[in-house]
């Protein structure tokens, strides 16, 4: 298997974008000529400001996943390397997240969420906002 990477880009609006990669120095070629995401394409230059490596891409993916529900602040204090901040982050975030109640949330098979453009006037089926895994909340520490 090939190894995989995350990584964090500033982009030129000061805001932070996170994708994942098997070759970080293609992936990061691509965004400065305009060729990767077009978000990237819209806001450069871009800076690489922080990377992780993973022994496959499926866990780079998840870890990806994973920061980008982040905070701009705990990004940063990943960026950092102060997992005190971090770690305080995460806390804030636990109290501040939303509280609905997801146990009597039907699954919904996804392809139903979608929007039928050909239905008019049915009613729209309740969505998770969230996938429901038992695992939501996950916290690494390197």
């Amino acid at each position: 298997m090939k190894k995989g990477y995350i990584y964090i880009l500033k982009c030129a609006n000061g805001n932070f974008y996170t994708g994942s990669t098997i070759d970080l120095e293609r992936r990061l070629r691509q965004h400065q000529q305009g060729k990767g995401a077009n978000y990237t394409r819209k806001h450069r230059p871009v800076v690489l400001v922080y990377h992780q490596e993973f022994p496959t891409i499926q866990e780079a993916f998840r870890r990806e996943k994973q920061i980008q529900g982040w905070s701009y602040a705990k990004k940063q204090a990943l960026i950092d390397g102060d997992f005190d901040k971090l770690s305080e982050q995460s806390e804030q975030s636990e109290d501040t997240e939303d509280t609905e109640d997801t146990e009597d949330i039907e699954p919904v098979e996804m392809s139903k969420c979608r929007s039928d453009r050909n239905a008019r006037n049915t009613e729209k089926p309740k969505c998770p906002k969230y996938p429901l895994t038992p695992t939501n909340r996950v916290f690494f520490v390197w």
